[in-house]
């Protein structure tokens, strides 16, 4: 496997929070894995781990939100990511608002989108959520406002395991 830590060990990915709503649950977790994967029509993939508890909530949502951080915000970024919402409220005390579906948008991301769940694709120990943005919103991009990466996320430890 050297061979492909090699190219693994190379990427740098946006980080994103996800977040559900279902059941009566809200939930959201800290994503690397997702990425723009059609142009026409537009469509967007997350990948959720099945052991987290947002996509115990996904897996019955009609929508999920999706938001951009900025390195500033390596604290929200903690929270989603280093937290579980098995144990944890990470929505206490957030700036929130109910978007398209009942989707919970972080109102302090500097980008963000709601997509309609269209289809749900396996791919080992994540789910890919294939998503149609239906609102979206932000403001406008900025060099002294630089994109969360994973680079600066990897004193996060986890809030599940990964394996």
């Amino acid at each position: 496997m050297a061979g492909m830590d090699a190219f693994i060990d190379r990427l740098n990915p946006d980080m994103y929070v996800v977040t559900a709503v279902a059941g009566g649950e809200r939930a959201g977790c800290l994503v690397g894995f997702a990425s723009q994967c059609s142009m026409k029509p537009v469509r967007f993939v997350v990948w959720l781990s099945e052991l987290n508890h947002t996509f115990r909530v996904a897996r019955d949502a009609d929508v999920l939100a999706v938001h951009l951080l900025t390195r500033e915000q390596h604290d929200l970024a903690e929270l989603f990511g280093g937290r579980t919402g098995d144990e944890t409220d990470k929505f206490e005390g957030l700036r929130l608002r109910e978007a398209y579906g009942g989707a919970l948008v972080l109102e302090n991301a500097p980008a963000w989108f709601v997509g309609r769940i269209v289809t749900r694709a396996g791919g080992g120990d994540h789910i890919g959520f294939v998503l149609d943005p239906v609102e979206w919103g932000g403001r406008e991009p900025s060099e002294e406002e630089p994109v969360l990466r994973l680079s600066d996320a990897l004193t996060i430890d986890p809030g599940h395991p990964v394996d």
